[in-house]
């Protein structure tokens, strides 16, 4: 999300970094430069328009002309401003109502709504501790009941049954009852996707709405719809009381112009951004967080929770022991880094939240990155080919080996060769963590592994 923004702001700002002193002809320019990346990113044109007069209100008063450094100064104005139009701090979800603290899911069809119900349930369990239950009104798609229900099973939270020929307003009264009777903390009620011009379609989710008075009301939206993602939300909360919004395909925009219109077209502050397809892929929405993506300074926060949440701290306290003990690293514990790394998002997930380095800014490196990802996959086939033995000693791989390796798992002796040496690479470099400095060591040995080496640091 946001490489074109990123892409320009970052150009843009570098220009006015290095400055000793902004005027007003060198800030005229680089505001029209930000007004065009804005516009080019798909935000809605009065959001613009307020953004950069407020730039230009700060930029020129005391608080630039009086700084050692007036460029940077600039720079961090332009990030004040897109975290105060993206809604400042990230707002939780309200959930201390008595239970059962009821979610209501409002949007329009193909949004991703079924599948956002599942990766809240999913984060209200694993991260809030919450007992859950999900509940489909959507009685014009059998289909979409299915999915909720397998959804739910996979997730390990409770489904409530609904079906086509029952009323939506019963079905939720009904579940939230279910609710009650069993302590479950959270209702999720998931309802038919609707056009905002469809007349009945609304007075019906405004009938739900009104009979189970819910303490979240979120509208989902697909962010790839750009400044019609906010748009749209506004037609809904003048329907409905909306508390909150989660754009949906975030890992498909490019543009980022849903993210810098929502705020300020409804009102409403976005909650959650849905990264892609799996359950686990839902991010509370952080608006400082989300600045320093823009402007390439990264979201190292959201990297650390990340890896705190998808790593197996048990599997990496038993590897640190082992190589402090000298028994070194083998090749299944290379297969182990390579599917923790999956677990984050793979390559483009960590590049995405990595800041610019040496001027390079990383998640802008298309290329390498895909056929880093390429590389990563035909990795983890070759170790899949591998006996157990082999693995643990990759010594004992001779030339015979190799080709019944490289013919189970579709590669070239060439590949399995070049992934013994790339192993032994690595495990000089997990040695050198353990040592002073070992982590930026670490860094640049991991140069090692992308297709063209990293750039400098």
């Amino acid at each position: 999300m946001f490489e074109n923004l990123t892409d320009r702001l970052s150009q843009t700002l570098r220009h006015v970094t290095g400055k000793a002193k902004l005027t007003e002809d060198n800030i005229k320019d680089t505001l029209r430069e930000v007004r065009m990346a804005l516009l080019e990113a798909d935000v809605a044109l009065p959001v613009v328009k307020d953004f950069v007069a407020k730039i230009k209100d700060r930029a020129v008063g005391t608080e630039v002309s009086k700084s050692l450094t007036p460029g940077q100064a600039f720079v961090k104005i332009v990030q004040a401003e897109l975290v105060e139009l993206m809604g400042a701090a990230n707002e939780d979800l309200a959930l201390n109502a008595a239970p059962p603290a009821v979610i209501l899911m409002a949007g329009l069809q193909g949004a991703g709504k079924t599948t956002t119900v599942g990766k809240l349930s999913r984060f209200l369990k694993e991260r809030k501790k919450k007992s859950v239950l999900v509940v489909s009104a959507d009685v014009y798609r059998p289909a979409a009941i299915k999915q909720l229900e397998t959804l739910a099973n996979d997730i390990g939270v409770t489904f409530f049954p609904s079906d086509t020929s029952q009323k939506p307003v019963d079905i939720a009264q009904a579940a939230i009852r279910e609710a009650k009777l069993k302590f479950i903390d959270v209702v999720i009620v998931d309802t038919a996707g609707r056009l905002h011009v469809d007349t009945e379609m609304m007075d019906e989710i405004k009938q739900v709405h009104a009979a189970i008075k819910p303490v979240e009301t979120l509208f989902v939206v697909d962010a790839m719809t750009g400044q019609d993602a906010a748009n749209t939300a506004k037609a809904f909360n003048d329907a409905l009381p909306l508390t909150g919004v989660v754009l949906t395909k975030v890992d498909g925009d490019a543009r980022g112009g849903a993210a810098l219109s929502v705020r300020a077209i409804t009102g409403k502050p976005i909650k959650f951004l849905g990264m892609g397809e799996k359950t686990e892929a839902l991010d509370p929405f952080h608006p400082d967080r989300v600045a320093s993506r823009i402007l390439g300074m990264g979201d190292v926060l959201s990297l650390i929770e990340q890896a705190e949440q998808t790593m197996d701290r048990e599997k990496a306290e038993k590897l640190a022991k082992k190589i402090k003990k000298g028994k070194g690293f083998d090749l299944e514990d290379f297969r182990d880094q390579l599917q923790q790394m999956k677990n984050m998002g793979g390559l483009g997930g960590l590049m995405d939240k990595l800041p610019m380095l040496g001027g390079v800014n990383l998640a802008q490196m298309g290329n390498a990155q895909n056929a880093a990802e390429k590389q990563f996959k035909q990795m983890e086939a070759i170790i899949n080919s591998m006996t157990p033995a082999e693995r643990r000693d990759p010594e004992m791989i001779s030339g015979s080996r190799k080709r019944r390796i490289a013919l189970g798992s579709g590669t070239q002796v060439q590949d399995v060769g070049r992934l013994i040496k790339q192993h032994k690479q690595m495990q000089k470099m997990m040695k050198k963590v353990t040592a002073k400095g070992g982590m930026a060591k670490m860094m640049r040995g991991m140069g090692s592994m992308f297709p063209g080496g990293m750039p400098k640091m």
